[in-house]
């Protein structure tokens, strides 16, 4: 463990910088440059595009990860490859979008018709996160992961913000602010393409005939199993906001973007973790090494839940606080219940650690192929159900029900197959640890301004995070970590 978290300090660094500047952009210059409707185009048209990018990359992010560590040589003949190959499924995806549109169109006509104008941008959108998404894994198999989420992260929301700070100087107009996302895209696949030149690992090669005997076969069959499980759990991610802006309103979809921003903050320590451990457990599976990998499971399962729990108490305890930075707030503060709910689907993920990432590089990937299409049918059926009757918070409940009953559904498979289990008598201590922590700040809300409100109540739950954590035992290398660095100042 101690090798993937020295791995991970880099992509955490440029993972929060990203969120400071993702804070910045949601949470202010958004609603303060774009009217409600506006932010709920500006999302809705993302959100599409990026949905669509795990159909057209037909698994083959998943499978450069699982198969990289088998090739020894011909790594540019296999990048080449996986490029072809997800360019063949970016040409089926565009076909079928472009022959359904007339549909497409119909599902946001009545209630989000300003959508219809921007389609056109959708699929390019798709195309540069496609090819930035192969890039990134195959940077990844060389354990590089530190600057590609700097692209990712950083750069692409600073020039985004960018994009939308020159429509509020009035330098550039609502339409050309959307057909700039295409250009924000490419230009962050460009960053990652420059990397991997300067890495001396980018080049192509078309060679296919060098693979080892069985080995494309086993590769395709790999990522088509693979992709429609990652296909289907990124529907169950961004099927909500879409959703919301077809059956509410753009203005709903904008209110509950923004709550479901400050709610992903939860997860990002996750995020960082789950790039650095893919190619490790990959690795470990290709070795036979099952007992390292269990050992992984609950070491990472321990260190999420134990920093993501501070970081759902910190947001919950300072919801009205930091919604008061937000313009024109009385609009967006209908969302507050949506961060909560959002926020403990994240701790869900959390707890079950990296379940996914162990389920995609085991015998067993078909598995998780039938549970995430499972799922993505149920969240489907709940929002339809969820969202006439309670808005933006249906949609909200129907996430977290799904995100619960995925994770359990994968951890019993995992128990009973494998033998692995993420929890033990830690996991109930940190959960304690964070109970304990909150409950100052449910006994009421200072009366103090937004900033000093912020600070101390985020000094009282650091406090008491940090006092029952010494107390009861748990987080003792999380915060000899961070006095190690202090000492260093």
């Amino acid at each position: 463990m101690g090798k993937v978290a020295s791995q991970s300090i880099q992509t955490t660094i440029f993972s929060y910088l990203g969120v400071v500047i993702g804070y910045v952009n949601v949470l202010w210059l958004y609603p303060y440059a774009l009217d409600a409707s506006q932010l709920g185009t500006f999302r809705t048209i993302q959100d599409l595009g990026l949905l669509f990018v795990p159909f057209a990359q037909l698994g083959v992010g998943h499978g450069i990860t699982r198969y990289f560590p088998q090739l020894k040589s011909n790594q540019s003949a296999f990048l080449s490859y996986g490029l072809v190959f997800s360019l063949a499924g970016f040409a089926a995806v565009s076909s079928i979008f472009l022959g359904f549109k007339t549909q497409i169109i119909e599902l946001f006509a009545v209630n989000s018709p300003e959508v219809i104008d921007f389609f056109g941008i959708v699929l390019l959108i798709t195309l540069f996160a496609l090819l930035s998404s192969i890039l990134d894994a195959y940077s990844r198999s060389f354990l590089k992961i530190a600057v590609p989420t700097l692209v990712r992260e950083v750069f692409l929301r600073l020039l985004t913000g960018i994009l939308v700070g020159s429509y509020l100087l009035q330098w550039i107009s609502f339409p050309q602010v959307m057909q700039g996302l295409v250009a924000v895209y490419g230009f962050a696949l460009l960053g990652v393409l420059v990397y991997l030149l300067w890495l001396g690992v980018l080049k192509l090669d078309f060679r296919w005939n060098t693979f080892p005997k069985g080995f494309r076969s086993s590769f395709i069959q790999f990522s088509l199993i693979t992709f429609l499980a990652t296909a289907a759990s990124t529907l169950i991610m961004k099927i909500d906001s879409i959703m919301v802006s077809s059956m509410i309103s753009l203005e709903a979809n904008a209110i509950y973007t923004i709550a479901f921003s400050m709610a992903l903050v939860i997860e990002l320590p996750r995020r960082a973790i789950s790039q650095v451990v893919m190619p490790v457990i990959a690795d470990h599976f290709s070795k036979g090494n099952h007992e390292e990998i269990n050992k992984l499971y609950k070491q990472v399962s321990n260190r999420q839940l134990y920093i993501c729990l501070l970081l759902f108490i910190g947001i919950s305890a300072n919801l009205d606080s930091l919604y008061y930075f937000i313009p024109n707030r009385e609009i967006y503060e209908a969302g507050k219940h949506v961060v909560i709910l959002i926020g403990l689907g994240k701790l869900f993920d959390v707890v079950f650690s990296v379940n996914s990432e162990i389920l995609v590089f085991s015998k067993h990937y078909r598995f998780n192929l039938v549970a995430t299409i499972g799922m993505s049918i149920l969240i489907i059926g709940l929002n339809y159900l969820l969202i006439p009757i309670y808005g933006i918070e249906g949609a909200a409940m129907a996430s977290v029900a799904v995100m619960f009953l995925f994770n359990l559904v994968k951890y019993l498979f995992l128990k009973i197959k494998l033998g692995f289990d993420p929890f033990s008598t830690e996991t109930i201590k940190i959960i304690v640890v964070g109970s304990i922590a909150y409950s100052p700040t449910i006994a009421g809300s200072f009366t103090l301004s937004p900033i000093p409100n912020i600070i101390v109540t985020s000094l009282i739950v650091l406090g008491f995070y940090w006092f029952w954590s010494r107390l009861i035992g748990v987080g003792t290398e999380e915060w000899n970590w961070v006095r190690n660095r202090l000492k260093r100042k």
